[in-house]
């Protein structure tokens, strides 16, 4: 189970390794505080989402051979689940809500959530697998926007080309992360 965690959290990263939610990575990143919001957000959404996709698929595609609808049923699940989430934090973590603007409805569309879901069922893991690595994933994509953020906060502050201000920087910066995350190994 560590080994699986600790794969999924920095060796396989969903973010530096499988490419997996690059758009909230780069349009969050750019305060520490909606980095951790939209970092916590999707691990909520990715762990619960992983039990009621694991249970759907185990007791209901599977014994009725309909594995064919898995996609389209775990959108289905993500996107209901991401309407809950928004309207509880909307209602109860005001602050949270506002910091996260449009993005929040972006988890619905996140790769990472459905890369992560579609990763366990590959893998045959069962429910207490899946979620150790829904949790090694999710924490791994904290750490890596996290420390983005913090980077993206103190580049905005040197002297940079003109080319090279916003998105390429940070793609620079990120590429860069990969190869350290790659070293960890």
């Amino acid at each position: 189970m560590f080994e699986i965690f600790l794969t999924a959290l920095i060796v396989e990263n969903v973010i530096l390794t499988k490419f997996l939610g690059i758009c909230s990575f780069l349009g969050t990143s750019n305060k520490e505080k909606n980095a951790l919001g939209m970092g916590i957000s999707v691990t909520v959404v990715v762990l619960i989402s992983t039990i009621l996709t694991y249970l759907i698929n185990k007791y209901i595609l599977i014994p009725t051979s309909s594995t064919y609808l898995q996609t389209i049923t775990f959108i289905l699940v993500i996107a209901c689940f991401v309407q809950i989430i928004e309207l509880i934090i909307k209602k109860y973590f005001k602050n949270l809500y506002d910091s996260l603007g449009i993005y929040l409805p972006l988890i619905t569309t996140n790769c990472a959530v459905f890369g992560i879901i579609l990763t366990n069922i590959k893998m045959d893991y069962d429910l207490i697998t899946a979620i150790v690595n829904s949790l090694g994933s999710c924490l791994g994509f904290i750490l890596v926007i996290y420390i983005f953020s913090l980077l993206r906060e103190k580049i905005e502050n040197n002297d940079i080309l003109k080319s090279f201000k916003g998105i390429p920087i940070s793609l620079i910066t990120a590429g860069i992360m990969a190869l350290i995350f790659e070293r960890l190994i």
